[in-house]
């Protein structure tokens, strides 16, 4: 078992392809004034990292913590497929008594982690890969008010943080919260946002087209240009034209 940090830093690094951290900084943005400006990479791909986080799960939670604070961008991504991973396979249908409130206690402070280091979830891969499956799988059955929270912040990260946590809700053909956040993100500036939120009102149209275009009805002439076109990707050609040309 890898049980320290330096260990687990060993066995990234293993993966490493110095050519690739000059792209993965281009990539995602990392210059003066960009969105990801001065993170690190050391040059690991996504299946890299995620040969390490099946080579390293049960290490404390301490390692996790460090790795998820590390300046290094695949640490943090790393740290946060461990966390999912524990999220996801802590409580089962079998578990009951004490063993299922202790998975449940254990679920809860991996969400509590998480919102306490959004500051660390700071670019979109690292949001898109953690989001839904922990944030919004925590508030599947509980109060979804955190979310309006974090899509009022300054923090362009958390925004993102609340729209995409509801793809966990959209695959339960919940679609309320989706269109609550996408509200109250519709002046938002920055492209990602545009973006994220289109894409979330595809992922609604791909299971119900009817509510979409509800929803749409009122709001297409509001959306961002970017937003609209994501939302309505799957629709047909000329439906898609009316909407861009605002003659729905």
């Amino acid at each position: 078992m890898t049980r320290s940090a330096s260990a687990v830093r060993r066995r990234l690094r293993a993966h490493a392809v110095p050519g690739n951290a000059a792209i993965l900084q281009r990539f995602f943005k990392t210059g003066p004034g960009e969105y990801g400006e001065g993170d690190r990479f050391i040059g690991v791909k996504v299946p890299g990292i995620r040969v390490v986080c099946r080579e390293c799960r049960g290490v404390a939670d301490a390692v996790v913590l460090e790795l998820l604070q590390s300046k290094v961008h695949e640490e943090r991504l790393l740290a946060l497929l461990l966390l999912v991973d524990r999220f996801q396979h802590g409580a089962s249908p079998e578990a009951n008594g004490d063993r299922a409130r202790r998975q449940e206690q254990a679920r809860r402070r991996i969400y509590l982690t998480y919102l306490a280091n959004t500051a660390s979830i700071n670019n979109w891969d690292l949001v898109d890969a953690s989001a839904a499956q922990i944030v919004g799988g925590w508030l599947r059955t509980r109060s979804r008010a955190p979310l309006d929270r974090l899509a009022r912040s300054a923090s362009l990260w958390e925004r993102r943080i609340a729209i995409v946590s509801t793809f966990a809700f959209i695959r339960e053909h919940e679609f309320a919260d989706t269109f609550r956040i996408a509200d109250l993100l519709l002046e938002d500036e920055h492209d990602l946002i545009h973006k994220a939120v289109g894409w979330m009102l595809r992922e609604v149209g791909k299971r119900d087209g009817r509510a979409l275009r509800r929803y749409l009805a009122s709001r297409h002439r509001r959306l961002p240009r970017t937003s609209l076109r994501y939302a309505i990707e799957r629709f047909p050609e000329t439906e898609r034209k009316k909407y861009l040309a605002g003659q729905v």
